[in-house]
């Protein structure tokens, strides 16, 4: 069936997904979502506004139009009319805060997971709770505001994360997939929030919940497949101020941008793990058993389908390596050859090959914001160097590369400590374009084979598609749901999602693997060992330069 038929007789699945600095559409034929059938982009920033980074509420809401907008044009140009989905999923950036009265008004700007200033919250709270409790969720921002008694506090009705809100907006429904959720509060081993911990932070917090418990606060938690609602006439014309688009489409619960990027590279099993590079970088491994030990670099939290995952979680990715790509298309421009940026990012990358295996003593520094593994409230980019390095182009980007994997490396290693096995790792992200290079890179700074798929470069929005392809399958199929919509448990939702990615969506899916270079992981560690050490020259710098009028951040890659 040609794609204009599957678009015309509603036999599409729509996923979105807000990432740092793109709102990306992607529409898949919802009985193969292996097929694309048209994708959508609008570009945004985050700005620094009054000490917090946050995006205008106004801009969620024209981002999302313009992304869809520009999807329906790559519709039309195939001669089809999109008026009805079969189905639709929501995924945005994970973590933050965004509080609302009893009428849904938010009550302070976005609080994004950008921000490192819950530190507070969040110790008080691991302790507490005895689970990393992490600057960027959902729980310490809250927490955070009732320490500094913040006046909004006494108004909160409801919390939510961005997904979970565009959600809620297109659908009416105030739930979350669990993946999200477990960046909201710890989930507990029946895929629902911790029950223990509840109560222990309800004690805790008495006098601020003021009769009521923290579920009343948070959304209902659904495991992947779950009924999560559908398309509202309202939903519909959020999305399509046209009017084109029918209301109807089965709604997928709403997930971050963690489990779409498991989803994307099937890596949703236990011994799995996947690596997704953007404005930030993280690693999920999904876990054979719990880790022996609290530790403040790794968080816990779970598959889209609530199996329990091991997260490493850097605030900086790839940004400052898209500076660079910049400056360098700007100097391209400036000499009369101006190349795209497809063509720059090939270009530096492979010349990134050339480079000594640790990068000839060159230093590249990343952080653009604060980061926790690292010890950094603030960040300052940096390039750092010895007068007897060798300083070229191929060092350079090199160093630049491996400072998108450092911060990350540092964290895995924790992981290697526990003993935790990887039998798979998957990568995905804008990085991973030019083939064999930041995917080599990072198979030498982890020290095992990386995977990368056909669907690196399409990412969350094609994760979250098929998310929205696996709950019109599930709401399809008799027998699978209980009366209350639910998929029923945390084990069948798990071998459901499994087997729905393995036998149906990646069965044939082509996919390239690079081994780690014995030399690229020696000079990797190497590398390493002089980047830990320069970690005072950057928490010097953050010292020394106060930022001054920033107020949005130059992103990269997402």
């Amino acid at each position: 069936m040609s794609a204009a038929s599957v678009i015309a007789g509603g036999g599409a699945a729509l996923g979105i997904e807000l990432g740092s600095t793109r709102i990306k559409a992607c529409l898949v034929d919802a009985s193969d979502p292996t097929t694309v059938l048209a994708v959508g982009s609008h570009e945004w920033e985050n700005a620094f506004e009054n000490g917090v980074w946050t995006y205008a509420e106004d801009a969620i809401w024209s981002g999302l139009q313009a992304a869809y907008a520009d999807l329906i044009a790559g519709v039309r140009r195939q001669g089809a009319e999109l008026t009805d989905l079969a189905g639709i999923g929501v995924s945005a950036m994970m973590h933050g805060y965004l509080a609302f009265d009893a009428d849904g008004t938010l009550l302070v700007p976005f609080r994004t997971w950008r921000n490192t200033s819950t530190g507070a919250a969040a110790a008080e709270l691991t302790d507490l709770l005895g689970v990393n409790i992490p600057l960027r969720w959902s729980i310490a921002h809250l927490h955070q505001a009732v320490l500094d008694d913040e006046a909004h506090v006494a108004s909160i009705a409801t919390i939510n994360t961005l997904a979970g809100w565009v959600h809620e907006k297109l659908t009416g429904r105030f739930a979350l997939g669990v993946g999200d959720a477990s960046g909201m509060f710890p989930i507990g081993t029946d895929g629902q929030y911790d029950r223990d911990r509840i109560a222990a932070y309800d004690t805790h917090a008495a006098g601020f919940l003021a009769g009521r418990s923290l579920p009343d606060l948070l959304p209902e938690v659904l495991p992947a497949g779950a009924d999560a609602g559908t398309l509202t006439a309202a939903g519909a014309a959020l999305l399509d101020p046209t009017g084109t688009l029918r209301p109807g489409a089965v709604a997928a619960p709403a997930e971050g941008d963690a489990g779409t990027g498991m989803v994307a590279t099937n890596a949703v099993s236990p011994r799995t793990g996947n690596v997704s590079a953007g404005t930030s970088i993280f690693a999920m491994v999904v876990l054979e058993r719990p880790l022996e030990r609290v530790h403040t670099e790794i968080d816990l939290v779970t598959t889209p389908a609530g199996d329990p995952v091991a997260m490493v979680h850097c605030n900086n990715g790839a940004s400052e390596l898209a500076s660079f790509a910049g400056l360098f298309a700007r100097f391209a421009a400036a000499s009369g050859r101006s190349l795209s940026t497809d063509a720059v990012y090939e270009t530096l990358l492979r010349e990134a090959l050339e480079g000594a295996a640790d990068a000839g003593g060159v230093l590249a520094y990343n952080h653009l914001s604060g980061e926790p593994i690292a010890g950094l409230d603030e960040g300052r980019p940096l390039v750092v160097r010895t007068p007897d390095a060798d300083f070229s182009l191929a060092n350079v980007m090199r160093a630049q590369v491996y400072g998108v994997f450092a911060t990350l490396a540092i964290g895995m290693q924790t992981l290697a400590d526990e003993g935790v096995a990887l039998d798979a790792m998957f990568a995905h992200g804008g990085v991973f374009r030019t083939a064999g290079v930041a995917q080599r890179f990072l198979a030498g700074a982890l020290d095992a084979p990386v995977t990368v798929g056909d669907t690196a470069a399409e990412g969350g929005a094609w994760g979250m598609a098929v998310l929205a392809s696996f709950a019109v399958a599930r709401r399809s199929a008799p027998g699978t749901q209980d009366a209350a919509g639910a998929v029923s448990g945390r084990p069948d939702a798990s071998r459901q999602l499994t087997a729905y990615l393995t036998d149906h969506v990646f069965a044939g899916a082509a996919s390239a693997t690079v081994d780690p270079d014995p030399a690229d992981v020696a000079g990797f560690a190497d590398y390493l060992a002089r980047y830990r050490d320069g970690l005072a020259v950057e928490g010097a710098a953050v010292t020394a330069l106060p930022l001054r009028g920033i107020r949005s951040s130059n992103e990269g890659t997402a």
